[in-house]
């Protein structure tokens, strides 16, 4: 019987384990999407406790507190850091091959050193302990990205942001991780509530200086900003979509709607899809002309619980995996911007399990010969982001495509101890190949084979962005 977490984690055979050792766990990390708080980096803060830096915006681990049955005081209210941990601590034992189990004791191994398994009784030794490493110069949040060997990091960042941490952070000779902003215009397409929309237009001229009276000024506002993001070193933008959206439109009509919506009133299904569809592809052209990478992810059934939505906001864990249709829509946007020679470099997310194989099959659509992996099957996202979903993503793409192109793994995440994810992630992929070798399914090749996992873990994204310049 193996330890807990011991050196041999998720590494079966002898194979996978040299893969791993010698191979996989000295690579750096490129985190190409986050919602790291860059505030946080540039003031290079220094957490009090564990609860600070592990509780606070994790909606995986409320979710569970909740299904275990604790009161929501103890998550998003007002009780005091420790006791919110010993709730937390209370819940661990029963999150068993929940991969907040793994994660857990991963990130206490890795940070802090502690092997000892958390439960109620461990709470308070584990978050003194805790709290004695955490007042150490080497754990402000430079020191743990540093632990983890990081290297770059993409924020998630609204087209209205001023991004001047990021100009900052590039500013400080002190700090030599590339920190880069990532565009994310949901804000700027939702136009469900035409209120919301109508004072998001207001932020876009305040922030742009361009008055926004018809819907080319919008654009135009929106284009220079696309620019800004660009000058302060973003290479990538990002949707977070239910769908594609792929419903034709005129500029008239668009013009007519964005005026609707500028007057407030509500507008028809129809109209937002539309609108949304225009939408997606200015911002993709803009992609293309510009050189990125973008970013779809899809497939979210976001704020079910209209109740707890209405007392504690979105991204508060009130969100599941939804099971909208995919194919036709995806493949129609994607052939407009390709038959346009408009087609940027690609990254596709899906939250269904069950479009896996459509997600592995439909970039092979699309990969033209100009760029090794230019379109992607990004790496298991949210529900889907644990030892299953990530074996069978991995899967899926070795089957259906080229897995020596993958760009790997991510965060996704608001916390600076989810790194350890990327160990995990190379733990399993190690595996994976170690198994093959092991049965005979590929050859006992070790150079290249480490050759193409080390490109996995880091070398092909590290190619696959055109980073700015130092």
């Amino acid at each position: 019987m193996k330890d807990f977490l011991d050196d041999d984690f998720l590494l079966k055979s002898k194979t996978a384990q040299v893969l791993y050792h010698e191979y996989a766990k000295q690579m750096p990390i490129i985190d190409y999407h986050c919602h790291l708080p860059q505030q946080q980096i540039y003031e290079n803060t220094q957490f009090e406790n564990i609860s600070q830096v592990w509780l606070n915006g994790d909606h995986y681990k409320w979710r569970a507190m909740r299904t275990n049955g604790v009161d929501e005081s103890y998550i998003t209210g007002d009780k005091p850091d420790r006791e919110k941990f010993r709730k937390w601590a209370e819940t661990v034992p029963y999150t068993m091959r929940n991969p907040l189990y793994h994660w857990t004791h991963l990130e206490l191994q890795r940070y802090f050193g502690i092997k000892e398994v958390l439960n109620g009784d461990s709470a308070d030794r584990i978050y003194d302990r805790c709290k004695e490493r955490l007042g150490a110069d080497s754990h402000r949040v430079r020191g743990l990205l540093a632990q983890m060997n990081v290297k770059k990091i993409c924020t998630t960042d609204d087209p209205i942001d001023d991004l001047a941490i990021h100009r900052s952070l590039k500013a400080d000779p002190s700090f030599d991780m590339g920190v880069f902003p990532a565009f994310r215009p949901d804000k700027a397409m939702e136009v469900r509530d035409v209120k919301q929309f109508a004072d998001y237009v207001a932020k876009v001229e305040a922030v742009t200086n361009v008055s926004v009276e018809t819907f080319s000024d919008y654009l135009s506002a929106l284009k220079k900003r696309h620019d800004f993001f660009h000058e302060q070193g973003a290479r990538l933008s990002d949707h977070g979509l239910e769908e594609i959206y792929v419903e034709e439109y005129t500029e008239q009509e668009l013009e007519l709607i964005f005026q609707k919506a500028l007057k407030k009133e509500l507008l028809s299904e129809l109209e937002q899809r539309k609108f949304k569809s225009a939408m997606l592809v200015y911002f993709a052209e803009w992609d293309h002309e510009r050189g990125w990478v973008q970013q779809y992810h899809l497939g979210a059934l976001r704020n079910n619980n209209s109740r707890m939505l209405s007392l504690l906001g979105p991204d508060t864990g009130w969100d599941s995996i939804g099971d909208f249709s995919q194919a036709r829509a995806l493949s129609k946007f994607l052939n407009r911007l390709d038959g346009n020679n408009r087609l940027a470099k690609t990254v596709l997310y899906n939250l269904n399990p069950g479009d896996n194989e459509l997600m592995a099959t439909m970039i092979g659509n699309f990969n033209d010969g100009s760029v090794a992996g230019k379109i992607q099957f990004g790496s298991a996202w949210w529900f889907l982001d644990q030892k299953d979903g990530m074996t069978k993503q991995i899967n899926a793409i070795s089957n259906m495509g080229l897995l020596s192109r993958f760009i790997g793994m991510l965060t996704d995440s608001r916390s600076f101890l989810s790194f350890p994810r990327h160990e995990y992630f190379r733990r399993l992929l190690c595996d994976l190949f170690g198994d093959d070798i092991e049965q005979g399914e590929l050859p006992n090749d070790l150079p290249w084979i480490g050759k193409v996992i080390q490109d996995i873990c880091f070398n092909n994204i590290h190619g696959y962005i055109d980073w700015p310049k130092p």
